[in-house]
């Protein structure tokens, strides 16, 4: 049996960058395994590699299929109410991870969320400290100078408003009759105002961390092994030291070992990984049956995500997007302060969607997606059903448990819901809706020649007279909450928002670093699981609080700073 000095468990974002660094030093015997397919070069699905991502994160062949969370809070002071419905959370299954699936949005977020990330025990980082990684991450095709790197395996670029279709260039007007400004680079000074979104494409093709980092010449080394279709079932230790993995590879039981295990699997199976193998609060452990070999109690908790709401509306024909020079639905998105006390600046993140879905009704639905990007819920749990790896964790998210996240919320569906009924808004769109990520936009979303029938079909009757168009998005698209009753009816907006904030899949912070008098703290800043010898954990699990970004580029970021800390020793 080869023993390796590195086995990366989990081939997404930060295992791809972990496999790429830790394997160019020729000395080093890297493995890195991947529950779901490989994704070479000259082979990567079509579907990954539009720029437009949603028929890959919508495709049930890279995901966790039986993955269900709760986003609603949970009443705790009322134990007889009903529970929360589980919602289906997409958690990528493929090589490259959620970077193979995601919007491609390539942005950093605050510089004071890393010293947040200091102040709470990550000692090292901070800003100063992360900037460096961030840059080396990217090579970006449009700016250059004290923000930017050029030489970074990930290209980043951005459409600019003379290629926006009617619809974004509608917006962009009407966010500056708000009174916000335009700004050329979103990655550049941290300010409030609207811009191009910095996006992880080249050449109108996205850029997966598998693409950038596991590329042919890097598949070449001869220490660096990749297997995919392996599923990572069990820590293995000898005493407080994890000394390998235990994995399903294609329906054959292996042992691999090695000198340091790497955890990369995200944020809700890292930690569940940790439990099953007696590392978490000693008293959840035992009442699964799991004998407790290091009592860590902040191992899968105080779980975090942006919470997130659509307010959309139907998007006439000349401003829908042309897709003549590209499929991306995103063109720009408004960085703003919500001036409440205490909250830094740049808190909210608005996303304008120019369609919704990849079938024909999705082209006709544009949104603002008004999201919490600085959130101060910090309730959600990842714990275990059972100590069998084939079951999914329980995970519930607790999106809105903060009274301030949920005041934000409303705000924002009340500023965009207001900014649908004006003239500038009005040129472009009609019949605006306070929109619900449901369970029933999820079936319709899943590519199948089905939903194409039904919704060219449909698409056509919504084409057709206004007063069929009308009552068609009311009985059939609206979910019973109406924009009049969300400006006009807190009560109904409270209700609206609690019910339809879903998380952006930024799942974060369920392993999260720390300083060794932390005793929520499960890793140091090293990424070394306190209290064993051999283990590490480097994904998204590891933030002290999610940033005020998509997650991808601070994941990318994490493991190229964790990689140099591993060859340095630290």
């Amino acid at each position: 049996m080869t023993t390796y000095d590195y086995v990366i468990a989990g081939g997404g974002s930060a295992g791809s960058v972990l496999a790429n660094r830790l394997s160019a030093h020729s000395g080093n015997q890297v493995l890195l395994l991947e529950a779901g397919q490989d994704t070479p070069h000259g082979k990567v699905p079509a579907a990954i590699l539009d720029s437009y991502p949603g028929t890959a994160y919508l495709n049930p062949a890279y995901t966790w299929n039986q993955l269900k969370v709760t986003t609603e809070v949970i009443p705790h002071n009322d134990p007889g109410a009903p529970p929360p419905p589980r919602r289906t959370y997409e958690q990528a299954r493929v090589l490259g991870g959620g970077s193979s699936i995601n919007g491609q949005l390539a942005n950093r977020g605050a510089p004071s969320d890393y010293d947040e990330w200091a102040a709470r025990g990550a000692t090292g980082w901070n800003w100063d400290a992360v900037l460096p990684y961030f840059k080396k991450v990217e090579r970006d095709m449009d700016f250059d100078g004290p923000w930017h790197g050029r030489d970074g395996r990930i290209p980043v670029r951005r459409i600019f408003p003379d290629l926006w279709p009617e619809h974004a260039k509608a917006v962009g007007r009407a966010f500056e009759a708000a009174g916000w400004k335009f700004i050329q680079d979103q990655n550049a000074e941290w300010e409030d105002g609207y811009f191009p979104i910095t996006i992880s494409n080249a050449y109108e093709r996205r850029v997966s961390a598998a693409i950038g980092y596991l590329d042919p010449g890097t598949r070449l080394r001869p220490n660096l092994t990749i297997s995919t279709g392996t599923q990572v079932a069990e820590l293995l230790f000898e005493g407080h030291r994890c000394v390998g993995v235990k994995a399903l590879v294609n329906g054959q039981m292996q042992e691999f070992r090695g000198r340091e295990v790497i955890l990369s699997c995200g944020a809700i199976h890292s930690p569940a990984h940790l439990l099953r193998a007696g590392i978490g609060p000693a008293g959840h452990l035992r009442d699964m049956g799991i004998d407790v070999r290091v009592a860590l109690p902040g191992v899968g908790q105080r779980l975090q995500d942006h919470p997130a709401v659509a307010v959309a509306a139907f998007l006439k024909p000349h401003a829908r997007i042309i897709h003549d020079y590209t499929r991306r639905h995103i063109y720009t998105a408004l960085r703003y302060s919500s001036d409440l006390p205490g909250i830094p600046a740049g808190d909210m993140f608005t996303v304008v969607t120019n369609k919704s879905s990849w079938h024909a009704v999705g082209e006709q639905i544009g949104s603002f997606i008004v999201t919490v990007y600085k959130t101060y819920s910090e309730t959600g749990s990842v714990v275990l059903t059972s100590p069998d790896w084939r079951e999914e964790p329980k995970v519930d998210f607790n999106l809105l448990s903060d009274q301030r996240d949920l005041e934000r919320m409303m705000d924002g569906v009340r500023r965009f819901g207001a900014m649908y009924l004006t003239p500038i808004m009005q040129e472009v769109t009609s019949d605006p809706f306070p929109a619900s990520y449901s369970d029933k936009v999820r079936q319709v979303g899943l590519v199948s020649k089905k939903n194409k029938w039904l919704t060219d079909a449909m698409a056509k009757l919504l084409d057709g007279p206004e007063a069929l168009r009308s009552y068609l998005i009311r009985t059939l698209v609206m979910e019973g909450t109406t924009l009049q009753d969300v400006l006009t009816d807190d009560e109904k907006l409270e209700a609206f928002v609690r019910k339809a904030a879903v998380g952006v899949w930024h799942a974060s912070c369920t392993c999260r670093m720390g300083a060794d008098d932390d005793p929520m703290a499960v890793t140091d800043p090293a990424g070394r699981v306190r209290g064993v010898e051999g283990l590490r954990v480097v994904d998204a699990s590891i933030f002290p609080v999610v940033p005020c970004a998509n997650t991808n580029f601070p994941v990318l970021m994490t493991a190229e700073k964790m990689a140099d800390a591993i060859l340095t020793g630290a």
